[in-house]
């Protein structure tokens, strides 16, 4: 188990050169805030977005499932819910998005916070991209415009199809504008370069452009390419 500088609250925050862009939450997996996670934001900011990843283990970060299981059961989840809230409004502050709506994109655990997220605020939502992570909803008819797109492997350990039918179920019962994709072959954390043997180049990229799209779908124009800098 590895642990950076910095307290619960931190952030990495990257942003388009030509200004403020439409305002992405990406909230990571439980392996923490890793150059991986890092990686993505710039990414999305080179697609012309806002981009706040907030450190929801407080510095921490795991190189095997062990330690990051360890992680969470000394992870304080009202502190971590409380962050996941206040990140929205911090990127609203910083993004174009203002008093708009912003996009969340979470990872496993990170996808569980962003479906969660969504029914607690929903009207700050208009997005929601979940990498494998599934999340039980508590949704009403608020925020009818939300979208949801997940991305989910074949073959997975971790999240169960009964749970990810039951979510797609539940957001179709609501009218959401919600599609699933399941990927042929894949395994839980097929998009992550740094898992091997997990990591499956040709799905992570077909996720990718699938998500790029969705973003340029749901969210406001973006602006031009990004550079990075802390929060």
């Amino acid at each position: 188990m590895n642990r950076r500088a910095g307290l619960a609250g931190n952030a990495y925050f990257v942003e388009p050169k030509g200004g403020k862009g439409p305002g992405v939450l990406l909230l990571h997996g439980w392996w923490g805030l890793t150059d991986f996670f890092r990686g993505v934001a710039h990414r999305l900011a080179d697609e012309g977005y806002s981009v706040l990843a907030p450190d929801l283990h407080g510095g921490l970060t795991a190189d095997t499932p062990d330690e990051a299981e360890e992680i969470l059961a000394d992870a304080d989840v009202n502190e971590v819910a409380a962050l996941v809230l206040s990140s929205v409004h911090t990127l609203r502050a910083l993004s174009r998005s203002n008093a708009d709506s912003v996009a969340v994109i979470g990872f496993s655990m990170g996808a569980s916070w962003a479906f969660w997220l969504a029914a607690r605020a929903p009207q700050a939502v208009r997005a929601v991209v979940g990498f494998y992570g599934a999340q039980s909803l508590a949704l009403d008819d608020s925020a009818e415009e939300t979208a949801f797109l997940g991305h989910f492997a074949e073959h997975d350990e971790l999240v169960s199809p009964d749970e990810v039918a039951e979510l797609l179920a539940h957001l179709r019962l609501l009218g959401r504008p919600t599609t699933f994709h399941r990927y042929p072959g894949t395994a839980h954390w097929f998009f992550e370069a740094d898992r091997p043997p997990a990591y499956d180049p040709e799905a992570a990229t077909l996720a990718w452009d699938r998500t790029i799209a969705f973003l340029r779908e749901r969210m406001p124009e973006p602006t031009a390419p990004g550079s990075p800098a802390d929060a």
